[in-house]
């Protein structure tokens, strides 16, 4: 009897060490970072940057105050789009905005938009981080 339970043991470790052995890190966490400059910004203005993933899902989004009329805003977001079927097993990790909308407001009135298609506006600047390729300007002029 005790040696059936040692048995079972051993097969359940084995089982879980060859589970660990090909398990790998999960899916990396990459940051959008949009910078820019407002021309005439309203006294109290922010730059609200949402980012769009496929299917129009809304994903993360950010907001910032206008220093110098300069404003940067990271946002952080996940790039799993498919759930690993086995522990950690056949996991895809390509997962990317389609859009990113970057909006001028002051409280409830919306000064100026931009939407930029990820793939063409982004540069991938390290491993896990995207910036803009050319220079963004906001209006808050009415």
């Amino acid at each position: 009897m005790v040696f059936c339970a040692g048995k079972t043991l051993a097969r359940i470790l084995f089982a879980s060490l060859i589970a660990c052995t090909f398990a790998r890190a999960g899916c990396s966490v990459d940051t959008v970072i949009v910078r820019g400059e407002v021309k005439h910004a309203p006294r109290n203005a922010k730059v609200r940057v949402q980012l769009i993933f496929a299917k129009e899902q809304l994903g993360d989004s950010g907001e910032t105050t206008i220093e110098n009329d300069t404003f940067s805003v990271p946002i952080e977001f996940l790039t799993q789009s498919r759930k690993p079927v086995l522990m950690g097993l056949r996991e895809k990790c390509d997962r990317k905005p389609k859009t990113v909308v970057i909006t001028l407001v002051e409280g409830d009135q919306e000064y100026d938009q931009v939407s930029l298609d990820f793939a063409k506006d982004f540069q991938i600047t390290d491993p896990t981080a995207y910036t803009l390729r050319s220079k963004l300007v906001l209006n808050g002029a009415r």
